[in-house]
This record gives structure tokens, C-alpha cells and sequence, in this order.
């Protein structure tokens, strides 16, 4: 998986690049990523990038060019132009469906975005896709990137070193994740659930499956609802 990423803050990513799961993703070779700096196609000495907007209003835009350059310069090292997603409070909530869908692609840029905006023409001719991270607004789309790489990365075969477990989290189930406890049995007075020291395993997956359950529908009663509306559309169409 190659990802590209134009920003106006490369060193930030770079520090990201060295984390955790991601970091030993990227240098097992199961993803190749690559910053490029905005201001690296600017087109004057002082690397402005940004301009006012027409028709007045506060805040600054970055220019098109810059943006248009960055975008063929990817496409020129890269042999080809990618999965361009622009990281916007205005784009589709980012989900974790998404990142199973991201993963599979071989070759996303992700533009980072800065100031008020940026140029409508470069999202109306350059931009496959607009994610959020939800409804706030950031200072950049640096943490959005963080998240996006992250979610996708961390499901490519091997950069976990179990990959059942990335299968059994929060989300890919539909539902939020069962607790999980450790060594010791007791602490402080709290023990560890008797079924979990049973070592009946069907026992043990009947109680997780209602913790999920239960646990959804108290904090994400959205989430319970979607997933007891799937299940009655799944067993409406087995009958």
C-alpha cells in the first residue's frame, strides 16, 4: 500500500511514521509513505501559498497552483494519480468500514487541508473523496491523517502481530467491544468476572456477545439500533 501525503506540516508525519503498529508496517514494507510539502511548489521566493478570498471574508485560501503542482508532481513519481482524498469538516464521517475499504486500495493521496479552505477548482477537478473525522474543526488535516493511516495500516496482513484480534474490535463486529480484564483475578476488591476464569469458552463468548450487546446499547444506542435493524433484515430474507 503506497500513501502519499501533501501537507504543509511534513515533519509532523514524519514522527507519526515511526509509531507503534504503523511504524513497524512501514518498515516491514507492507506500506510506503511519502510527504510532500506544499510550499515546495510555490511560485515565489517567499513559498506564499495562500491568498485572501474573493468576494471579501475573513481568513486566508491556499491557491490552486501550488495544490495543482503537488498533486502531478505525486502523479509523476508515482506513475499514476491515486485515490485523492481531500481531509475536510466537510467530508463523509470517517468509519471504520471506510478504512476496510481504503485498505484495499493500492495507492492513496491524502491532502491535507490549512487556513480556511482551499481553492474550490482543485476539489472540483482533483478530489475523489472527502473524509471528516467528525463535526469539529481543526487547525489542520494532520491528525486527520494520523487517524485515516492508522485505521487503514494497522488491518494490512501482518502489521499486527494477531490478526484475529483486529477482527473481533469495536467496530468490525457492528457492535462496541465486550471488557477485557488481566492478571490478577482481584485487585482493589474488584474481581475478574467468575465465567472469564471458567475456561468454558462458549460460556465465556455467550457473555461477551451480551456485554457488547449491552454495552452498545447503553453508550451507541445508534450503533445497537443499526445492528438489530441488520439482524431482522438478515433473518426476513433467510425465512
Amino acid at each position: 500500500m503506497i500513501i502519499d501525503v501533501i501537507t504543509t506540516f511534513p515533519e509532523t508525519l514524519g514522527a507519526f511514521r515511526e509509531m507503534g503498529i504503523v511504524g513497524r508496517a512501514f518498515d516491514s514494507g507492507l506500506a510506503e509513505m511519502k510527504c510532500w510539502d506544499i510550499r515546495d511548489f510555490a511560485d515565489d521566493t517567499y513559498k506564499h501559498i495562500d491568498d485572501v478570498p474573493y468576494g471579501g471574508g475573513a481568513g486566508m485560501i491556499i491557491k490552486p497552483d501550488p495544490l495543482f503542482r503537488a498533486f502531478e508532481a505525486v502523479a509523476e513519481y508515482r506513475k499514476n494519480t491515486g485515490h485523492r482524498i481531500f481531509l475536510t469538516p466537510q467530508g463523509k464521517p470517517f468509519q471504520q468500514d471506510d478504512a476496510e475499504r481504503l485498505v484495499e486500495t493500492p495507492h492513496i493521496v491524502l491532502l491535507c487541508g490549512r487556513y480556511k479552505g482551499i481553492d474550490q477548482r482543485v476539489r472540483d477537478e482533483l478530489i475523489d473523496e472527502e473524509i471528516s473525522l467528525g463535526d469539529f474543526v481543526l487547525s489542520g488535516g494532520e491528525i486527520a491523517a494520523f487517524a485515516v493511516i492508522d485505521a487503514m495500516v494497522r488491518l494490512l496482513p501482518g502489521a499486527v502481530s494477531d490478526d484475529e484480534s483486529t477482527k473481533s474490535d469495536t467496530f468490525p463486529v457492528g457492535l462496541l467491544d465486550a471488557p477485557y480484564y488481566t492478571r490478577p483475578a482481584e485487585y482493589r476488591g474488584n474481581k475478574v468476572p467468575d465465567v472469564l476464569l471458567s475456561g468454558h469458552h462458549a460460556q465465556i463468548e455467550n457473555w461477551r456477545e451480551q456485554q457488547r450487546l449491552e454495552r452498545t446499547k447503553v453508550k451507541r444506542p445508534d450503533l445497537f439500533d443499526r445492528y438489530m435493524r441488520g439482524l431482522e433484515e438478515s433473518n426476513e430474507q433467510s425465512r
